[in-house]
């Protein structure tokens, strides 16, 4: 295998939304997941790290070619969704890429871009979405010789330390406006998101 799969987070809880799922959201006539999932598979293949089903978010993704990887210890955190989906990595795999599911504006052309970025800045270890300011952001792709510390990652920061120990080995990739950084983790964020799109409709 030579294609760079992506991994789609989508176990966590929406514990900011009050009551509701942010990934069931609809935006463009379906949940948002199945909008990230589409974006996703349109450059390469997408592991989707998936609460303990049952659950509403795998109806999501029906008849979508993503492998569903349920995550039975989900409410530790986002490691735990990392650590389960690694194990679907192939061994094969020259890198891999961690994607939100909670990030509208990112398109696949976005997606595309920062995969590209792999091939043309060989020498660094990390690849990682950036706004067009260079503020860090997502998606981020990790190096194949980082697997196994993505696989023992543990609690809920993310991978956000062994970023910090790849210094002089990430390379940031500029996306437009602030694709790789605005999320939607509370009613607020969404009417905002919401009331900025109806003045300008998000590219797919």
């Amino acid at each position: 295998m030579t294609e760079i799969p992506i991994i789609l987070l989508a176990a966590g809880q929406s514990s900011r939304m009050g009551g509701t799922d942010k990934l069931m959201q609809p935006v463009d006539g379906m949940p948002l997941l199945r909008r990230m999932a589409q974006r996703a598979l349109a450059v390469g293949p997408v592991i989707v790290a998936l609460p303990p089903a049952p659950h509403p978010r795998y109806g999501a993704l029906e008849g979508l070619e993503v492998q569903p990887v349920e995550i039975p210890d989900a409410r530790e955190g986002m490691n735990a969704s990392l650590r389960g989906a690694m194990a679907s990595v192939p061994a094969s795999a020259p890198a891999a890429m961690i994607l939100l599911s909670d990030l509208p504006d990112l398109t696949s052309d976005d997606l595309r871009s920062v995969l590209g970025a792999v091939k043309t800045y060989p020498d660094n270890l990390v690849w990682r979405g950036a706004t067009d300011n260079g503020t860090p952001g997502h998606p981020v792709v990790f190096d194949q010789s980082l697997f196994a510390e993505l696989s023992e990652l543990t609690g809920d920061s993310g991978a956000q330390s062994i970023v910090r120990h790849c210094v002089g080995k990430v390379h940031l990739h500029r996306l437009p406006a602030r694709n790789a950084l605005l999320d939607l983790d509370t009613p607020a964020d969404w009417a905002a998101w919401k009331a900025n799109r109806s003045r300008s409709r998000s590219p797919i």
